[in-house]
């Protein structure tokens, strides 16, 4: 099953998408410029094979739910998502909050 749904952050909206798959719960909150996303992320990849793309994203491990997504601690970021803020240790809804800033 899909779901997708709105997340507000103050007076700003991210999207927030779901999909139950065999085993696992692919999970994804973005915005405009970038996305959280659950331990399924590649950064490596997206640092190194995709840089020139300067993708803004996080990944967070052991999550299960967009809830445990927004209130776990990012285990790595992006280099892009360094450039303006987001670290690891970041959590994801402040990561979030940060994107909606700078879109």
């Amino acid at each position: 099953m899909v779901q997708m749904f709105p997340v507000q952050i103050e007076d700003k909206t991210a999207i927030a998408v779901s999909v139950a798959l065999p085993k696992t719960n692919l999970l994804v909150v973005s915005t405009e410029i970038g996305y959280i996303m659950c331990g399924a992320l590649d950064v490596q990849l997206l640092n190194d094979k995709l840089a020139d793309r300067k993708i803004i994203a996080g990944r967070a491990v052991g999550v299960k739910t967009i809830e445990q997504l927004l209130s776990a601690p990012l285990e790595s970021v992006t280099a892009e998502a360094e450039t303006i803020g987001i670290h690891s240790g970041t959590t994801g809804h402040d990561a979030i909050k940060i994107m909606l800033e700078h879109a």
